[in-house]
């Protein structure tokens, strides 16, 4: 059952998204006119019509005392009048019941035939007002109750059974509506609570589509980019020596073929990551780790370029996956842009580190011997931004810029955690 379909058992207040008069707020100042007032609920007029029913049979029993002990004509004429009044006046005890509360404490001085409606307005002052008014129209009220057997005695009843009996029916008034209104509070409270946590589950499930998203478009860059520089390199070469030796042709060819049916394998792997775990294929190939290294540098040397590795790690198989495959991909995208942009150059790749002290890898090539060709790919710039969003997610950190020569640097230092 949704909100809307059980809305008329709620009160007016509650259904009509009135909880800032509940928990006693005031609109900001600058947040545009009240709203309007919410129509009375189904519960709304059954209880404002039981509650009138309820002070008018009051009102006439009081009135039958006030005729059994020989009062005027006029004075049991006035008293119906001024009571049928007084009830008609609880239609009006939301909108203002304060002024309601504290006009019949003064009338129920001088005619207890309002005693009814009396204790009616008191009950809504209680659920409708916070502390400070419902304190002080509860004193007066109390004052009324006491005065009123004082003032007017029933002949037919003690004194004090009537100050006392009136006393307690004010107080229960009061009690009972601050209850109700407590109660109001907390639903409006726990409401509240429950669309705020809505809303940050949503948030959240936004921000974790957000990093996925973000996660599986660097995983692309990452990968992509090295076979398709690769392709470029290659198919570029052929374009512009149509003349080359056929050993050499066969051989660029077949790293196009080699670097072709790797991309679409790496596509296929990266695509997996949307689909629903049941739906992954078995012969997925394994994330690439530090010992892949070997494979990378040497398709780098394939395509041309001049690597020098220095491995300065004592055990490599010691290396934790995570950080070998994070690794792996700051050095991938380190050697794709140094074919991009410094070709011809040597590219000095350098592993350093131990368990406890961090891993550092430093990837540093002199400045390109030659223009940058026409043929290479174009580059995105999103790069080596991207590789410091992983230094960062790993709990490293990435530093890269040009050096005095007019070469270029990257270096990254990664926790290694035993």
């Amino acid at each position: 059952m949704t909100r809307t379909e059980y809305r008329w058992l709620l009160p007016s207040a509650m259904s009509g998204g009135r909880e800032a008069e509940l928990v006693g707020e005031r609109p900001a100042i600058g947040a545009g006119p009240p709203r309007a007032r919410p129509r009375r609920t189904v519960r709304d007029w059954i209880v404002d019509t039981v509650l009138f029913v309820l002070a008018a049979f009051v009102g006439m029993a009081a009135a039958d005392v006030s005729d059994q002990i020989n009062d005027s004509e006029m004075v049991v004429l006035v008293d119906q009048l001024v009571g049928g009044a007084a009830c008609c006046a609880l239609w009006l005890r939301r909108r203002w019941p304060v002024q309601l509360a504290l006009a019949l404490a003064l009338v129920c001085f001088l005619v207890p035939v309002v005693g009814g409606a009396f204790l009616v307005a008191v009950f809504s002052l209680a659920v409708h007002r916070p502390f400070r008014p419902v304190g002080v129209i509860g004193l007066l009220s109390l004052a009324s109750a006491i005065a009123s057997p004082l003032i007017r005695p029933d002949p037919t009843a003690d004194l004090w059974a009537s100050v006392i009996g009136g006393s307690v029916l004010v107080l229960l008034a009061l009690g009972w509506g601050m209850l109700v209104r407590a109660r109001r509070q907390l639903v409006v409270v726990l409401q509240e609570r429950a669309r705020r946590a809505e809303t940050e589950a949503e948030l959240r499930a936004e921000q974790a589509q957000r990093l996925a998203r973000e996660a599986i478009a660097r995983e692309m860059h990452d990968v992509l980019a090295h076979r398709l520089t690769l392709l470029s390199v290659h198919a570029g070469a052929l374009e512009f020596r149509p003349d080359a030796p056929p050993a050499e042709v066969a051989r660029a060819a077949g790293v196009i073929r080699d670097s072709a049916h790797e991309a679409l394998q790496d596509l296929r792997q990266i695509i997996g990551v949307l689909r629903t775990p049941g739906d992954h294929e078995s012969g997925d190939r394994p994330q690439p780790t530090l010992a892949s290294l070997d494979t990378l540098v040497h398709e780098s040397r394939e395509a041309g370029m001049t690597v020098r590795l220095d491995q300065r790690i004592a055990q490599p198989v010691a290396v934790p996956a995570v950080l070998g495959r994070t690794v792996y991909r700051i050095v991938q995208e380190a050697l794709t842009n140094a074919r991009k942009h410094a070709p011809g150059a040597e590219v000095t790749l350098t592993l350093a580190g131990a368990p406890t002290d961090g891993l550092t890898v430093a990837v540093d090539n002199p400045a390109p011997r030659s223009p940058r060709p026409i043929t290479a790919p174009p580059g995105s710039g999103q790069g080596l931004i991207g590789l410091g969003e992983r230094a960062m997610l790993a709990g490293g950190t990435l530093e890269h810029g040009r050096t005095g020569d007019g070469g270029f640097h990257v270096r990254a230092w990664l926790p290694w955690a035993v």
